[in-house]
Order: C-alpha cells, then structure tokens, then sequence
C-alpha cells in the first residue's frame, strides 16, 4: 500500500537534494505510531551527516538535520494522498489523508481476498518439526499444544513467504512400547481396536503401568521382551509393526479433526542405527569420550569450548551397554533432514521447554563435529498444558483428559449455544457450526499465552463468547456476514468516504491494515501469539465499530463506505482465523 506515494514524495527528495546539491542517500522509512492518522517518517540525520563530510561542515550534525527536515517539507509542500506534511527534530513526518488511506487499505483487501496479508516469496525453505507423540499411548490434551503451534508457526511461515515442510517424529521405539507389549501379549493377545483407537490404546499403557507397579517382579518379562526386540525376534517385530499402525491410524484421525496435515514423518526406531554411527564418528575424533562398559559415552562440551563456567554439561549420547539415547537419536535425526533437505534455511523444533538444554547439547555438539548447518537448528520451546489446580498432565500416572473426549465435550457445550442461539438452522449445520466452534476453543488457549508460559486448560473459558477466546473471535466474523446479508449482499464499487469518519472507523482501520505487517513480525520471531493476539484485537475493535456507527439506517454514501469496511473486516477476520486454524463459520 501507498507505494505509489511513497515513491513520489522520494523523487521530490532527490530534487531537491540534487537543487541543493546535496548527497543522495537511500532513505529508510518507518510507520509513525497511529493515534488517529497514519503516517510515515524518516530520518535526516544520515544525509546530513554526509552532506556534513561533502562540503567539511563543522556545523552540530542534529541541527543541520532538523534544518535539513524544515527544508524538505517546505519544498514538499502537500504531495497527493497526504494531509499534512512536517518537520520535528531531524525527522521528516508525512500523514496519509484519512479518507485515501481508507480507500487503499480497503479496495487492497477486498481485492487480495484470501491471501491479503500474503508476503512475497522468499525463497526460503524452512522445517518444522512437531507433534511428537508416543505410539502405544493415548494423544490427551498434553499433547495438543505442540500440534497447535506448529501447524499455526507452519501456517504463519507459509503465509509469510516461506515455503515450509511440516514434519512429525513420533516416538514408535522405547521403554513405553515393549511395556504396551507386553501388556498385550499377556492379557489382551488376540484384540483389536475398533473406534477410538488412541484411547484403547492408551488403557493398555496405563494397565500395564498399574500391573507392574502393583508387582514389580514382572519387570523381568519387560526386560526379556526388550531383547527379544533389540534381537529382532520375528514375532516381536511383526507385532510391533502391526500395533505401530493402530497408533499411526488414531493419531491421523485426530489430525484429521484438528485440520493438521504432515509432510514428512520420522521415528525414533529409524534413527537408532544411523546415531551410534554418529556416536562412533564422535569418538573417532575424539569428540566424545568412550567410558564403556564401566560408563557411557559421553561429551565434555564444556570442556571441549574452554568454557570456566557450566553451560551445556556433560551430554551422554550411549549407554554404557551401547543402545541408544534420545541423544543418539536426535543426533542422527539432524543429520537426516538435511541430507533430505539440504537447502533448508532453517529446521525448527517445537518441543516442550524441559528439552532445551538437550537440544542446546545436540546443536553444538553437531557444530563441533563440523556439520555446517548446526546453526540453522533452533528449538522453538513451549511450557506445560495443566489441568485446573496446576495437575500435570501424564498418561503414565493417569492424570490426564483425552483429546477425543474433550473434543466431544467441547463440540456438546458448542451444539448448546447453537441450538440457543440459532433454533432454526438445519441438525447438520448445526452439528457442523458446533464441531468449528468446538475446534476453535480447544485451539486458541493454546496460542493467545506465550509459548514459555504453562496453559491450564479450562474449557469453561475456552468457549467464553464474551471474553478472550475463539467463539468471540467467530462471532464477530458471523455478525459481519448478517450485516452484508441484511444489507442485500457486498457492494463491489471502490468508495472513497465523503465524511468524517468516526474514532471507531479509523481504529477499526488501522487494525485490518497492520496485518501483513503482524505476520511478517509473527514469522521473524516465531510466535504465533502475535496473530492470535491481533485477530482479537480485531474482533474486539469490529465490535466497538458495530455498537457505535450504524451500517444500513444511514445515509447511502455512509451506508457504501461502512459496507465495504465490514467486507474488509470480514476477510481479515477469516484470514487471520486460517493462519490459527480455525473455521470461520457462518452462523453461530
């Protein structure tokens, strides 16, 4: 927006500086904060610092630039499109007329419809890693916020320029697995999972949890098991591969629900190999030290930086008894994605913040060892999901809510205050509003906290249509669609307003035009938050307007301009809500 303008106001610069045989400089401009009008400015303090250098001035560099600023906006007079034009302190200030501003903000974004907001390609690839569930578990609510905010962080990259590849590394390998089957072998050889396949599942685990809690003795089967598995006992294998997938298929039926897709999927079983040889590769170069079979394998990376004080401890990456770590894998898994990818501009890691000094372990150890890329790894960390009364969630002590059931009673709670609010639509829409609303509030939480900060979910609160949460946020959109319905459907005509507009059309505004620029921020700094904040900014903002300023009992030029605004807002609305996840949906 306002290119054209801006490009003006610089070629009457470079007259001027040219008349006045000045240096050319490429200036740099910034937003001017909005306090009900908009404007650009910049500095003058680097053409005169070089006009200073150019003709040997001795003059005090901040006064030649708010001379030079004083100079400049009186040549510049009132360029078109803007409404005032000034100089303060070295600083040269612009502010948009309020009815054009409103005009480009708003033809912009009901011509670009859905990809309003979408930045330009930056030919870059980027990764991101998350989900990670264990199979043979249960996916409870615990685990919904690193899907949640990877697929938002992968939606927001995407938006935002880049192309991304969204990757999952479910754990299918481990201590948890032989226990399910053993469980199973023993006391449940023979069944199936029919529906729900992730709860019946997880059962399993915590029976066998409670089974060998109750007699210890039996830890010596689990251990036998485990050799039979680390032998590749043909009937362990094909039994694992076999339950392997019910996990596989519970976990893509919830993905499914929540509207996740995956590009590339790892596991940890694939990476066992390929990491003891990193491991052996670490010790050839006497990276690592081999204390076995007394101790393990170790690193002293510390030690290895010259550092005096303790920053990365020492990381152990194989047993004494040489299987593998987390460590030995997710070396190898570093390595893979980019052999896979080798023109990756950066892996991400959305995995929780009790992994970071893991991973600050596996970043340099890989750029001690050499690999080139260990710098574009970075784990993008997030706290804890609670339950009410700061209860942590865990499959293996039971405490925790399964995200099927929560997404049904979400979806029930949601059905209520459609069959409340909207009698009349038909089962199935309903059914349908309520699935989104549902989705929605389970979703949002998840995002509108900072990803370090512990979440304890309450879904009370998550389906709040008053407050700060999902369901407000599609209302509004809702309320922008009747009010285009009852306005007899959207006016296509560009519409410059002819009249003053009010407080809460400027604010209203300035919000749908700060978009692209709140995802751009949100991808730099990877943080979703920043669109889950802005989209109830909007709503919030949209809501101000629809108390205060009438749509359809005004007059028709009123009418038209106020009309398109509540198109505008409609689609950034909804193109917010996409890049979170969330169904707009049309009636609630």
């Amino acid at each position: 927006m306002f290119e054209e303008e801006r490009i003006q106001v610089e070629n009457l610069i470079k007259k001027y500086c040219k008349k006045e045989n000045l240096p050319e400089l490429q200036l740099q401009w910034t937003w001017i904060p909005f306090s009900g009008h908009w404007g650009i400015s910049t500095s003058m303090f680097a053409l005169a610092a070089a006009n200073a250098r150019q003709k040997q001035l001795k003059s005090n560099i901040p006064e030649i630039a708010t001379r030079l600023a004083e100079s400049i906006a009186d040549y510049l007079g009132l360029p078109v499109g803007f409404e005032k034009v000034e100089a303060t302190k070295g600083y040269l200030n612009l502010y948009f007329s309020q009815s054009e501003y409103f005009h480009q903000v708003i033809d912009l974004v009901i011509r670009d419809s859905k990809t309003y907001g979408h930045l330009e390609n930056k030919n870059e690839l980027v990764m991101v890693e998350f989900s990670q569930p264990n199979t043979h578990k249960a996916f409870h609510v615990g685990h919904l916020r690193s899907a949640i905010l990877g697929d938002t962080l992968a939606r927001i990259l995407e938006f935002a320029g880049y192309e991304v590849i969204r990757s999952n590394y479910p754990g299918d390998m481990g201590l948890h697995v032989i226990k399910w089957l053993w469980c199973y072998l023993n006391f449940h050889l023979g069944e199936k999972p029919e529906q729900d396949i992730t709860h019946w599942m997880g059962e399993i685990y915590s029976e066998a949890n409670d089974r060998l809690y109750e007699n210890p003795e039996l830890e010596k089967e689990v251990r036998i098991l485990y050799k039979r598995w680390d032998d590749r006992d043909p009937e362990v294998v094909n039994l694992w591969e076999e339950t392997r997938e019910w996990s596989l298929q519970g976990f893509y039926q919830m993905y499914e629900t929540l509207g996740i897709r995956f590009d590339r999927y790892y596991f940890n079983s694939q990476m066992e190999k390929p990491g003891k040889e990193i491991v052996q590769e670490l010790i050839d170069k006497k990276i690592a030290i081999d204390e076995r079979p007394e101790g393990a394998v170790i690193i002293k990376i510390d030690e290895i930086l010259g550092l005096n004080k303790e920053k990365y401890r020492v990381f152990v990456v194989l047993r004494s008894d040489g299987t593998a770590l987390y460590a030995t894998e997710d070396l190898a898994l570093a390595k893979k994605k980019f052999d896979d990818y080798p023109q990756l501009s950066r892996s991400l890691y959305v995995v929780d913040v009790r992994q970071s000094l893991h991973f600050q372990q596996v970043f340099k150890t890989m750029e001690i060892a050499g690999y080139p890329w260990s710098g574009r790894c970075q784990h993008i960390a997030y706290e804890l999901v609670n339950l009410p009364g700061n209860v942590v969630m865990s499959s293996r002590e039971g405490t925790i809510v399964l995200l099927e059931d929560l997404i049904r009673e979400a979806t029930q709670r949601a059905y209520q205050v459609v069959q409340q609010k909207n009698p009349d639509l038909s089962d199935d829409k309903k059914m349908e509003t309520a699935k989104a609303i549902g989705i929605g509030a389970l979703k949002y939480p998840m995002l509108a906290r900072e990803n370090t900060k512990i979440v304890t979910f309450d879904w009370e609160s998550a389906l709040d249509f008053n407050g700060q949460a999902a369901p407000y946020i599609q209302y509004a959109y809702v309320r922008t669609g009747s009010i285009i319905r009852k306005a007899g459907g959207e006016i296509t005509q560009s519409i410059k307003p002819e009249y003053e507009l009010t407080a809460q059309e400027t604010e209203l505004i300035d919000v749908i035009s700060r978009f692209p620029r709140e995802v751009e921020r949100s991808a730099t700094e990877f943080r979703p938050i920043q669109i889950a904040n802005y989209a109830y900014d909007l709503a919030k903002k949209f809501n101000d307007f629809y108390a205060q300023c009438p749509v359809l009992q005004v007059e028709s030029h009123i009418r038209s301009a106020r009309l398109r605004l509540v198109m505008a807002t409609r689609q950034t609305i909804e193109n917010s809500l996409a890049l979170l996840g969330i169904t707009a949906p049309e009636a609630m």
